[in-house]
């Protein structure tokens, strides 16, 4: 039967792809770990890895038992954790994905005073799309994330944290601009522009304008943005307008704010953002410890702001 080690090194090529990085990451010689694992290997009658491959890939045979080792080498964690006293401690390793339409935004809020009321948690924070993020909860190579939920995946747990609204933005010669607030009727597909594919923002503005019509600004120009600061310029250089959540507007001047920014008139697009992670995690102490420290450092307008942009106790009002 293959040993705890030897599990421990198969999980760590399953993670990487590649066994000098898998070595180096458990602390030891590549020669080492590729031994252990043609061992375990050989002792059940199978090959893990294609070696062929770059990155290694997980040969169709061994796929089964990557689940069943990752759940074993999680209940080893587990038992160390509980025999060394500490199961009521907030301390240890924590892996967080955030994806990149909120960690520039969200992470600087809560971090640092998450580090200095928890400073025997190891936060490693990794910026990923929605669906690596998934991915790697599903392979435990995260133990939580920061997205925009619903999700709709089974074995995963969302705990909301705020609501997240949208606004139009334009350029500076667009004539909605002359509005306090928009219908989102008034919405032309041929003037907006989206980020590219990967982002659910870009399927929240589809949804919420329509799934069809929407077209670039420049009608021989096919382009989607990797950000938001690239939408940003871009409208401000061609024209056109886009949506941002509040919590990319929070980043922008005042002067901006008031010139291009206006919300809208009748239902407001807003995302739900969540702290996610396994059903099975553990880990729950350090989860109970992020969701309030992330809730703690809202913004005082998102902790007033529900689902479906229904507005608990304040109107929404241009940033």
């Amino acid at each position: 039967m293959p040993s705890l080690t030897q599990l421990e090194y198969i999980l760590a090529v399953h993670r990487t792809g590649h066994f000098g990085r898998a070595a180096e990451a458990c602390g030891v010689a590549q020669p080492t770990l590729s031994a252990q694992i043609q061992k375990a290997e050989s002792e059940l009658g199978l090959v893990f890895f294609d070696r062929s491959k770059k990155p290694i890939e997980v040969t169709p045979s061994a796929a089964p038992l990557i689940a069943r080792a990752e759940e074993v080498v999680s209940a080893h964690e587990r038992f160390l954790w509980a025999a060394q006293g500490r199961a009521h401690e907030v301390a240890g390793a924590f892996a967080l994905g955030v994806i990149p339409t909120l960690a520039p935004y969200v992470i600087p809020w809560f971090l640092a005073s998450f580090s200095r009321e928890f400073p025997r948690v190891e936060l490693e924070l990794h910026e990923r799309p929605t669906d690596e993020i998934v991915q790697d909860l599903g392979h435990q190579r995260l133990d939580g994330a920061v997205l925009a939920t619903p999700l709709g995946e089974r074995g995963i747990e969302e705990r909301p944290l705020f609501y997240d609204p949208f606004y139009l933005y334009a350029h500076a010669a667009e004539p909605l601009l002359a509005l306090d607030e928009v219908d989102p009727a008034e919405l032309d597909g041929r003037k907006i522009w989206l980020l590219e594919d990967g982002h659910c923002v870009r399927a929240q503005v589809i949804n919420f304008c329509g799934t069809g019509g929407i077209h670039s600004t420049l009608p021989n120009v096919d382009f989607a943005a990797g950000s938001f600061e690239t939408l940003r310029h871009l409208i401000d250089a061609t024209g056109g307008y886009t949506l941002f959540p509040e919590t990319y507007v929070r980043t922008l001047s005042r002067s901006v704010s008031r010139s291009q920014v206006r919300p809208f008139t009748s239902t407001t697009p807003t995302r739900e953002v969540s702290l996610v992670h396994l059903r099975a995690s553990w880990k729950t102490d350090i989860l109970e410890a992020l969701a309030a420290s992330i809730k703690a450092c809202l913004p005082r307008s998102l902790r007033m702001v529900g689902r479906d942009g229904e507005i608990l106790s304040i109107t929404q009002s241009s940033p």
